[in-house]
């Protein structure tokens, strides 16, 4: 190990790789990460990644390097590529992390959808139950065509269609109805209003 300088071979840095899975080596990773953390952080770089990130990308991957070491196979890939398949794979995991977290406080900026209290819920059925009671005292053609509008969601041209009745007629027993659901409910009118 001693005595080698930047020209080394592929050869000798997977030599140096085997002796971190065999025998945790400090100073063969000492070496390795000399030669290859200034090499991953450029590559990084020219991702358009920043500096901190390139720093910390090069950092884990010689982490990774350093624990798993033992997966190290010279017969599947060169030392240099085995390296900066760690560092790719990282910058890779970096970036779905940040779009993940993008998308977590995108998603967060959006408020829910508040909570139905239980006064508002016994509110709202009450008022429907007065409703429904109101339209039991309108004449069945009103009530016929209130259904069909409010409830059915029909428009009054299929309205008409449907009971084979004029427009008008239908638009005459429909104003005729909400006047007096109006007179029946004046106090749940108001209260919209209001």
């Amino acid at each position: 190990m001693t005595g080698k300088g930047p020209d080394q071979s592929d050869k000798d840095y997977g030599e140096m790789i085997r002796l971190i899975a065999q025998r945790r080596d400090r100073q063969a990773f000492a070496c390795l990460f000399d030669h290859f953390a200034p090499r991953i952080r450029g590559m990084i770089l020219r991702t358009g990644a920043t500096v901190e990130i390139a720093e910390d990308v090069a950092q884990d991957a010689m982490l990774t390097l350093w624990r798993k070491a033992e997966y190290f196979d010279p017969q599947r890939a060169a030392p240099a590529a085995w390296v900066f398949a760690i560092a790719r794979n990282l910058r890779i995991d970096g970036i779905r992390r940040d779009r993940r977290a993008q998308m977590h406080a995108l998603l967060d900026r959006i408020e829910p959808e508040a909570p139905e209290q239980p006064d508002q819920r016994a509110s709202l059925d009450e008022r429907q139950r007065r409703v429904a009671d109101a339209l039991k005292y309108l004449p069945a053609e009103q009530a016929e065509v209130v259904r069909m509008s409010f409830v059915e969601g029909k428009a009054h041209g299929e309205i008409s269609k449907c009971l084979e009745l004029p427009l008008g007629t239908v638009k005459s027993r429909l104003r005729l109805a909400m006047i007096r659901l109006r007179q029946a409910l004046g106090d749940l009118a108001e209260e919209k209003t209001s």
